[in-house]
């Protein structure tokens, strides 16, 4: 009997992952954020739910800003709750922001959301400035992928 296909955990740590993201894009640098949260938006994280997918971060008027990153309304606020998919500030010193700034200006790169998590008190996020793969290069990713499973499977069977 084959085992059924549920849903994938996130990394140890993690409240939320965006494991599309390295499949949608390469990957060039990762960067650890401070978020700027509401008190619902902590606790609803702390929960877990958050979706990273469709996320992007940008520059406006000097500040970093992340996007269309989904934190689900924390249940008993009722009423005091936060709007799942507002803008978020986040905190990066003003060197790391300026050399950010300056690479996403090239052509082709955008900074994605990579993961969400907690280190200690506080909730951080990694962003990747990222360029889009085109399909043949998602095709040669997959590609590799497979081939490097099927060797790993070799060699399992081989020790066998």
């Amino acid at each position: 009997m084959a085992k059924g296909k549920g849903k994938r955990k996130v990394g140890a740590g993690d409240v939320a992952s965006n494991r599309y993201a390295s499949h949608r894009y390469e990957l060039i640098e990762r960067l650890e954020c401070g978020i700027v949260l509401e008190g619902t938006e902590v606790k609803a994280l702390r929960e877990s739910g958050a979706q990273l997918k469709d996320g992007y971060a940008a520059i406006r008027d000097g500040e970093l800003w992340l996007y269309s990153v989904y934190i689900p309304p924390y249940a008993p606020a009722s009423r005091e709750n936060h709007d799942p998919e507002r803008p978020r500030k986040l905190l990066m010193h003003r060197r790391e922001l300026d050399r950010i700034a300056s690479r996403a200006n090239e052509r082709g790169l955008t900074l994605v959301p990579t993961r969400i998590y907690f280190a200690g008190p506080h909730a951080k996020v990694e962003i990747a400035l990222a360029r889009g793969k085109d399909l043949y290069d998602k095709r040669q990713s997959i590609r590799e992928r497979e081939t490097k499973r099927d060797m790993e499977r070799a060699v399992r069977e081989a020790r066998r």
